[in-house]
């Protein structure tokens, strides 16, 4: 009789330097964030998503299909979807898939690649951290872009800085090139008096 598991993708222990690097990459998960995000994607998707069990791997298996996460982004847009086919299957490839057109639609959103977890980090749960990390960054461009998509607490999500274009006439830019910044510093009251660089080259 076979026994269902979480799977972890036929993933061994991990020893030595391996083990060390993973249980740093463990340590960086959050679990107050978690249950921020759990908060938010249930509000923003609605009660068709449920709720995982609490935890890492509660939080993994609630997401790992790709199906709660398509969902969000496409809550996100509020003309066409660009996640046109959401469905869950027991398949493996299809999960991941499901999970790289979620990628793919959060970077059309506007999160940066730097931003972004790879497939494998959910999937096999390398690094769940980097999973809120892709979340948190979308929550924060939907909070600062405001189109009136977001359902949440908008607190709880930073809002990303705004470009601020200034425009200057051409006499107030040729009038800044004269002016010396205090960062050059300078050399006012400078003077060499008092200074001596020990006995002076005796010439023979």
């Amino acid at each position: 009789m076979a026994t269902k598991g979480v799977g972890m993708a036929n993933k061994g222990p991990t020893f030595g330097m391996s083990r060390q690097v993973q249980d740093k990459i463990d340590s960086k998960y959050d679990s107050d964030l978690e249950q921020i995000l759990v908060e938010w994607i249930s509000r923003q998707c609605g009660s068709g998503v449920g709720r995982p069990e609490a935890g890492k791997l509660g939080f993994q298996a609630w997401l790992k299909d790709g199906c709660v996460l398509s969902e969000l982004v496409n809550s996100l847009f509020a003309g066409e979807k660009p996640v046109k086919k959401i469905q869950s299957s027991p398949m493996a490839f299809k999960q991941m898939e499901q999970i790289s057109q979620f990628l793919n639609a959060a970077e059309k959103y506007g999160v940066t690649k730097t931003d972004m977890f790879q497939t494998v980090d959910l999937w096999e749960g390398k690094d769940l951290a980097a999973v809120q990390r892709t979340l948190s960054a979308l929550g924060s461009l939907a909070v600062t872009k405001d189109e009136g998509t977001y359902n949440g607490d908008p607190n709880w999500f930073f809002k990303k800085a705004q470009e601020n274009k200034r425009e200057f006439s051409d006499e107030q830019i040729k009038a800044g090139k004269n002016v010396i910044g205090l960062q050059m510093g300078s050399n006012k009251g400078a003077s060499q008096e008092g200074m001596s660089y020990g006995r002076p080259r005796q010439i023979l």
